[in-house]
């Protein structure tokens, strides 16, 4: 993990601001959050990196798209995957068909193409999603009373891809019936 964390820090990841300190500072929390709730290890690693090449709520890149291979390098194929299509999501488009379609289509920011996430894939997906925001809300009531509701909102429309663990924090954090 070092190995990987002082990889991610060449990069530049340390240089970023997030909301409450360091970009470096949430990924890396991000990843604990992820271990702690049992995820697998290429999950884990995804959180270390999740905001990699941005997110829709993230717009600064640490690192190009033409560099996926060298992160695949670092966490491996399965990782790089998972921290490709977050930062590929489209949000807006996504979140609101969870819960309205039964299998919801996938809006890749990058590229607009529009497909099906694995199951698996969508449950990392979701999982990611989790701890970003719930390592967010920690000690933050600012984000939680602006975002708590929706998130909560969004965190039902999950549910069916989380597990009691993420269930149980997310309902701590924003407050809903998600355990």
């Amino acid at each position: 993990m070092k190995s990987k964390f002082q990889k991610l820090a060449n990069l530049g990841a340390g240089e970023f601001e997030h909301l409450d300190g360091t970009l470096i500072d949430h990924l890396m929390n991000t990843m604990e959050l992820l271990k702690e709730w049992g995820a697998i290890s290429e999950l884990q690693d995804a959180g270390l990196f999740h905001a990699a090449y941005g997110t829709a709520g993230f717009d600064e890149r640490m690192i190009s798209l033409e560099r996926r291979r060298d992160i695949a390098k670092i966490i491996g194929i399965k990782s790089e995957e998972i921290v490709y299509e977050y930062c590929a999501c489209d949000r807006s488009i996504f979140f609101s068909r969870l819960g309205n379609e039964q299998t919801p289509v996938f809006k890749n920011r990058f590229s607009g193409e529009e497909y099906y996430l694995s199951d698996e894939m969508l449950t990392m997906f979701c999982e990611l999603t989790a701890a970003n925001e719930v390592e967010i809300s920690i000690d933050n009531s600012r984000f939680k009373a602006e975002y708590g509701p929706a998130l909560n909102e969004l965190f039902l429309k999950m549910a069916p891809y989380l597990s009691n663990d993420v269930k149980a924090a997310v309902n701590k954090e924003f407050g809903g019936e998600n355990a």
